[in-house]
């Protein structure tokens, strides 16, 4: 089974829930209807009929068999692998690559990049993330871990659930942070008013700790390090955008792709400053504890000195 998660945009509130989904997936519509049907469709949690009007704003969750889906491509995409096994495979993901197949991203992720390039993935995640335990957003670059069986997806899983990976960040934040060092704790859920968000005000929020120190102050910009205390989506993001320091770069938190400096020249950011710089965990065969590291991309490194020429 895969469960692929849509939320209806203005241009097509008002269409009949089965042309939306047929418009928006590799379904045909009358498969969709049979879905409907079976109640493997649900709009906010709830069963609805085919001749459902979609809404602004509504979640539509699909339970789709894996026979109705489309395979995973296998594509000979280049890829810096750090580690591999029999087991597990480690690989600095660059910044714009999405981490498995989606809904507008069917080619040109990690995952198709995978398939190729290794032999056995695992089964648990099939038919399109098989071995996914955890992801990077597409504009965040860095280590990631993908499992290629079922043994070590599910040891890996465990490990992410006792907090026992280790996970080190490095992201460029807006403003001049008062203390050098800091923890934010803050629960993050999905935000009321708009559900492709994330927020620290949703009613059902899970708690979430970011710890973080400064590297170095540019002015108006701060280097940090930050170490996640817990793995909720978009966490960096959101806990910064929350305290008023949003990563420069950042199109849905805090907007600030372009930044004045004291010459008045103005630095773009035309991605999210953050990067995946360590990741660490046990090797679930061997039991030793492995660290792969991953030095700041060129474009952040560009950034950075910018950002000292004018400070």
């Amino acid at each position: 089974m895969h469960v692929q998660e849509i939320v209806v945009n203005s241009s097509n509130a008002g269409q009949r829930l089965d042309t939306f989904l047929a418009s928006k997936t590799s379904i045909t519509r009358s498969q969709i209807q049979k879905l409907i049907e079976n109640g493997s469709v649900l709009v906010n949690d709830r069963i609805v009929s085919q001749h459902y009007r979609v809404k602004i704003n509504n979640v539509i969750t699909l339970n789709i068999p894996d026979k109705e889906t489309e395979g995973l491509v296998p594509e000979p995409i280049p890829l810096e692998i750090l580690f591999k096994d029999d087991y597990l495979v480690v690989v600095n993901k660059p910044a714009g690559m999405v981490v498995y197949p989606s809904v507008g991203h069917r080619h040109g992720t990690l995952m198709n990049a995978l398939s190729y390039h290794c032999r056995n993935l695992a089964s648990v995640g099939r038919p399109l993330r098989p071995g996914v335990i955890h992801r990077l957003d597409k504009e965040t670059s860095g280590v990631i871990v993908v499992a290629l069986n079922d043994e070590a997806y599910y040891n890996l899983v465990e490990q992410f659930k006792r907090r026992t990976i280790t996970r080190r960040y490095s992201a460029l934040v807006y403003g001049n942070l008062k203390e050098d060092k800091g923890e934010i704790v803050l629960q993050i859920g999905r935000s009321e008013s708009d559900r492709k968000k994330m927020s620290t005000r949703a009613r059902k929020g899970k708690e979430a700790i970011t710890r973080w120190k400064v590297l170095e102050r540019f002015g108006n910009t701060t280097l940090i390090e930050a170490r996640l205390g817990t793995g909720r989506t978009h966490q960096i993001r959101v806990h910064f955008a929350s305290t008023g320091h949003p990563v420069l770069g950042d199109r849905t938190y805090g907007k600030k792709v372009e930044l004045e400096v004291k010459s008045k020249k103005k630095i773009v950011f035309p991605r999210q400053m953050l990067h995946a710089e360590l990741l660490g965990f046990t090797h679930p065969a061997t039991g030793k504890y492995l660290e792969f590291s991953s030095p700041l991309p060129e474009d952040m490194v560009q950034k950075i000195k910018e950002l000292r020429a004018e400070s």
